[in-house]
């Protein structure tokens, strides 16, 4: 695989390093969280001698893009992401959203349809996780003593019952999040469902059936919801299935965006 060269530009006071290559129709690749354009490289390079012209910006606080400076709701990455392909001189891309790329493709198709030609979800976020009574439960327990600590003026109390919690029952990537970690809990508490049922564009969704961050029925409730879309399952396949699917992954997006609509 040859390594990708990697361009610099200013978006909205935002250093966002980015990936470009080949010529064509226009396919803007968006990585998931914590991932960056790199990880959507192997994709790029195999697209762009089919006759494309293959983008993938490093979103805000990834990569070696600079960090949003404040924390930002999915919309805001839309936001950005229209601003790169205005800057790219782009008015209409084919969009390829890996996971948290998904959550923003969702949320620019409901809301700038014209910008969107065809729309691929890969293994994608957006839908809420089912949680259980208990759960429930627990995280309100939580919420209720972490915020009466606080408001007691028992705020080292609150901070360590905060670890605790975050240490017991966290998610890898909200500790891993880092300064991002207000803009990652702004991401995920958004219901992008109702996005989903106002998209516009002809809709694929690749998804591996072993995936355990975002699981099949997500696909599947996607499928149902967004008015236009078909859902391709790679059997055994990950959270990654574009690369452990790579050579058909880059068949079926060939295939699929040279299809009349």
């Amino acid at each position: 695989m040859n390594e990708p060269t990697v361009l610099t530009t200013t978006l909205r006071d935002l250093t966002t390093t980015h990936l470009a290559v080949g010529s064509g129709q226009p396919v803007l690749l968006l990585h998931g969280w914590g991932a960056s354009a790199k990880l959507m490289w192997p994709l790029a390079e195999r697209l762009a001698p089919l006759g494309y012209q293959v983008l993938a910006p490093d979103l805000p606080g990834f990569g070696d893009s600079a960090p949003p400076p404040s924390a930002w709701s999915v919309h805001d990455y839309a936001a950005h992401v229209l601003a790169y392909l205005d800057h790219q001189g782009i008015e209409r891309a084919h969009f390829v959203g890996h996971s948290f790329g998904g959550r923003i493709s969702l949320v620019i198709g409901a809301e700038h349809a014209g910008r969107i030609g065809k729309l691929v979800l890969i293994n994608s976020a957006g839908v809420q996780p089912k949680r259980s009574a208990a759960g429930q439960l627990r995280l309100g327990v939580y919420k209720t003593l972490r915020d009466g600590l606080a408001s007691a003026g028992m705020k080292g109390l609150s901070d360590r019952l905060r670890g605790w919690y975050v240490n017991r029952y966290g998610s890898a990537d909200y500790k891993n999040a880092g300064a991002l970690r207000e803009t990652f809990v702004r991401v995920v508490n958004e219901d992008l469902l109702p996005y989903a049922a106002r998209v516009q564009a002809p809709t694929l969704l690749l998804w591996g059936d072993a995936d355990d961050e975002t699981p099949l029925w997500m696909a599947r409730r996607l499928e149902q919801t967004i008015p236009d879309a078909g859902l391709h399952v790679f059997s055994g396949a990950g959270h990654y299935s574009y690369l452990e699917r790579l050579s058909e992954t880059v068949h079926i997006l060939d295939y699929f965006f040279k299809q009349a609509s």
